[in-house]
């Protein structure tokens, strides 16, 4: 499906570019690429030209845009990795000596090809349902960020847990940084790197509403788990994770974005969210959550489902303030994989215990799925859709291209 397609003409090459000035070296590009075509050093992520075949399977999970960008070359002059790792910013496009108009189009047709293809090959939306609210996003970047002063910064699992997992409140004065449900920020931590370059953004979802966490506020929260072991469980001290978790009340923080502009919620009346989580990945599903319960009485009346993951009862961020929500408000369903005595269960588990309803609700053309966490949920997540659809005589492949298309299937797993 991502097969690369033959340029219109030889001669020119529409260049694939990382945008340094917005880029926060999340490596999401990296992981992505099938090809092995993006790498970083310790300044910048660049895309190698002449292994890159415009497959694009690495412009939807950027968080802030900084992939989706394009320079017309001549082929032969292509810039290289090496000078793409000394950049502060992207060069201003060549004059390549012939017309321009010709060597776009020449260029052009393959990545329009590449993107018609892409749309079938990624898993979740590109877009955002059509109800949502319009975004702003890259209002603050590098060389601009704003300050916020910590508001409040509160642990929500349960002490003497292996998960310490931060509620961290940050004020913007009169600073604007609006939001919507379901975006994200970036935190510029102090100090340099090993290196001796400052450290890079590291991007944090929000966990509050379009309206503040403290309503009528300019303020957003975030759920920041401490980073004690790597993947491997090696002991390592997370720079950004633990720079948070240590913030008292008046610090102030440098902050960049917003970023995201597809998941987000509906705003229509009647919509239905189905929220699919574990860990932090909770932080968006809060946001919306919280945006729908402060909008009871006011038309916003369609159903909320939420399965949450978390290892143990005492891991799961929020759990005291889930319990106290309303019976009738979201129907919660929890998933715990290491609770002693217990087998192991998963959000997964959860879903197949619920056919019944998700089906109803794959059905009903108001309902929009979300999914936030850790990367090896996603496979399993999208099984049991594709399961519980064909039981209840769904077309899957069709229902899933069309979820898709619609902006009513989001993924944001890492």
């Amino acid at each position: 499906m991502n097969a690369a397609l033959p340029a219109v003409s030889p001669a020119v090459l529409k260049q694939h570019l990382i945008d340094p000035e917005i880029c926060i070296r999340c490596n999401t590009c990296e992981e992505t690429c099938p090809v092995d075509a993006i790498t970083h050093d310790g300044t910048n992520y660049v895309v190698d030209a002449g292994k890159c075949n415009l497959c694009m399977a690495c412009v939807p999970p950027c968080p802030t845009g900084a992939i989706d960008n394009w320079r017309t070359v001549l082929r032969q002059e292509a810039y290289s990795i090496e000078e793409q790792f000394t950049w502060d910013e992207l060069p201003a496009e060549k004059a390549l000596g012939l017309n321009l108009e010709t060597a776009a189009e020449s260029a052009g047709p393959q990545v329009l090809a590449q993107e018609s293809l892409l749309a079938d090959a990624v898993n979740g939306s590109q877009v955002p349902p059509w109800s949502a609210s319009h975004p702003y996003v890259n209002l603050y970047g590098h060389k601009n960020p704003v300050t916020a002063t910590v508001a409040g910064n509160y642990r929500v699992t349960e002490a003497g847990t292996d998960s310490d997992t931060h509620h961290i409140v940050l004020d913007f004065g009169n600073l604007p940084f609006p939001v919507l449900e379901g975006q994200s920020l970036g935190i510029l931590p102090p100090g340099v790197d090993e290196s001796g370059r400052a450290h890079h953004a590291r991007q944090y979802s929000i966990a509050s509403p379009r309206d503040g966490e403290r309503p009528g506020y300019n303020n957003v929260s975030l759920t920041v788990k401490r980073v004690t072991v790597d993947h491997q469980g090696r002991p390592v001290r997370g720079v950004a994770s633990n720079y948070l978790c240590d913030l008292r009340k008046g610090d102030p923080v440098q902050v960049i974005g917003p970023f995201g502009a597809s998941f987000l919620m509906p705003n229509h009346a009647g919509s239905h969210l189905v929220m699919i989580c574990t860990g932090t990945g909770s932080a968006p599903m809060r946001a919306m959550t919280e945006r729908r319960r402060r909008r009871r009485g006011q038309g916003e009346s369609g159903k909320l489902l939420l399965f949450f993951g978390a290892r143990t009862q005492q891991e799961l961020p929020y759990f005291g303030p889930l319990m106290n929500l309303p019976k009738d408000f979201m129907d919660i369903n929890f998933a715990f994989s290491r609770t002693p005595g217990q087998p192991r269960r998963y959000v997964q588990d959860a879903m197949r215990e619920r056919a019944a309803d998700l089906a109803v609700l794959l059905k009903d053309s108001n309902t929009c799925f979300y999914v936030c966490g850790l990367k090896g949920m996603e496979a399993g997540v999208l099984e049991v859709l594709r399961d519980v659809a064909v039981q209840y005589d769904l077309d899957w492949p069709a229902l899933h291209q069309q979820l898709k298309r619609e902006g009513r299937l989001h993924l944001e797993t890492y």
